[in-house]
């Protein structure tokens, strides 16, 4: 009898305990699970560490008090946790997609059904971010990217897929705004260029759902609008131990303007065997992605020179906005580097998150929904210089894309005197912190 009262009392109180969790838990937790899908092994380990830097040092921010911060404006600073869920913390589950979109799928599932988390990050490249996000979708659980750009992310009518940080459109937006700015005198330092001395692009990228995205965008909206002549579209296979004969075809190209859309390895290897090459177009740009990534700059060195990429963050914007500083020195006391735009896109989508759990005081998913879909991020609280966060269509037929999203871009310059290689806003050009370096110098 004593069995069947405990068994009976056991019934009841795991009823209780299903009851409490159907409902939208608003009363005080210690902590609050969301799962962080990254590539931390196989050729994309070194930018999912940088990756994953950027999610801790906000996470940390968020969870504890910094009084410096607080200080300069910074809100959740002196938060210590979620507010409205008595100081919940940030718990982020990491897990490895291994660069593969279906393992990306798989862990997605496991971190939902396995280890409960509220809501879901990632997954850096656009075509794992893909499958993550349908399975996102068919379990109501919230995806806040803040690390993909393929434009067709936003464009799906996915319900629970908020992306904080800009898209490739965007930034190739950026790229010809650039161009036209060179012919019509308006870059820092650069007298007016000869249209036809940068007209004929060659756009080089990946094989991927980023590579793709990028070069049609280029090739078939940008190019003929603009007035600029793609002499070559070439797709490659993304990590390629040589890539001899991609450079061969691209110098024999005859192009004026070298247009790169590749992850932190290929980057590499492309500028080391153009170096070799000899090769020295008038312009080379990247798409971030391996462009931006520390490892790039540290094999690179001195010879990066003059070499163009998009970002989101440069860390120079500190001159303009004491937050991004601040925080800037923080990393790289934690780091010995500055805050690269894989590290602080992750920031700005954590800050995100804490914004939606606030304002949401509740974890359920509905919750959490109707939060996103409303959220409003003033521009004083972020290390980018957006005017804030908020999710709608910039576009015809886009969905829950930060409209307010925009993009720098930076050139790499070495300073011969201190032997520092600087990445150095040039665009936009009013704010600029260094003329810009025209025609590319070529190789040492």
């Amino acid at each position: 009898m004593l069995r069947l009262r405990r068994w009976i009392a056991a019934v009841l109180l795991a009823c209780g305990l299903v009851a409490l969790a159907g409902a939208a838990p608003s009363i005080a937790q210690e902590t609050i699970k969301i799962g962080v899908i990254l590539p931390l092994s196989g050729p994309l380990a070194p930018t999912g560490q940088e990756l994953r830097r950027g999610y801790e040092l906000m996470v940390d921010i968020v969870n504890n008090v910094y009084p410096e911060l607080a200080a300069l404006g910074l809100e959740v600073a002196g938060w210590n946790g979620i507010p409205a869920l008595g100081g919940a913390k940030i718990e982020p589950i990491f897990a490895d997609s291994r660069g593969d979109p279906s393992v990306g799928a798989d862990m997605a599932r496991r971190l939902i059904l396995e280890q409960g988390v509220v809501g879901l990050m990632g997954a850096y490249q656009s075509s794992v971010t893909q499958t993550v996000a349908t399975v996102a979708e068919r379990e109501g659980i919230p995806l806040v990217n803040s690390d993909s750009s393929s434009p067709t992310l936003t464009m799906q009518g996915f319900e629970w897929f908020w992306r904080v940080t800009p898209h490739d459109m965007i930034f190739d937006d950026d790229l010809f705004n650039l161009l036209d700015g060179l012919v019509e005198g308006r870059a820092p330092g650069v007298p007016p260029v000869a249209k036809e001395s940068i007209r004929r692009l060659a756009v080089v990228v990946e094989n991927t759902e980023f590579g793709s995205a990028t070069g049609d965008d280029i090739v078939n909206r940008l190019a003929p609008a603009r007035g600029y002549e793609v002499v070559d579209y070439m797709r490659y296979q993304a990590n390629s131990p040589d890539l001899t004969s991609e450079v061969t075809r691209l110098v024999n190209s005859g192009a004026d303007t070298y247009l790169f859309a590749s992850y932190v390895s290929d980057a590499i290897l492309f500028m080391r065997t153009l170096a070799l090459r000899g090769a020295k177009p008038a312009l080379i740009w990247g798409q971030n992605a391996g462009f931006t990534n520390p490892d790039f700059v540290q094999a690179l060195g001195a010879n990066l020179h003059g070499v163009l990429t998009r970002s989101l963050f440069i860390a120079k914007i500190g001159e303009v906005r004491p937050i991004a500083a601040a925080i800037n020195e923080l990393y790289r006391q934690r780091h010995g580097t500055n805050l690269s735009e894989e590290s602080a896109r992750e920031m700005v989508g954590v800050l995100t998150w804490a914004y939606a759990l606030h304002n949401a005081a509740s974890t359920s998913p509905a919750a959490l929904q109707r939060a996103l879909n409303e959220l409003e991020i003033p521009g004083d609280q972020l290390i980018t210089p957006w005017e804030g966060i908020k999710f709608g269509a910039g576009r015809p037929g886009e969905r829950n894309q930060n409209i307010y999203a925009t993009g720098m871009i930076g050139q790499y310059q070495y300073h011969p005197e201190s032997g520092e290689v600087t990445l150095e806003i040039v665009y936009p050009f009013d704010a600029a912190t260094a003329d810009m370096v025209f025609p590319f110098p070529g190789w040492d």
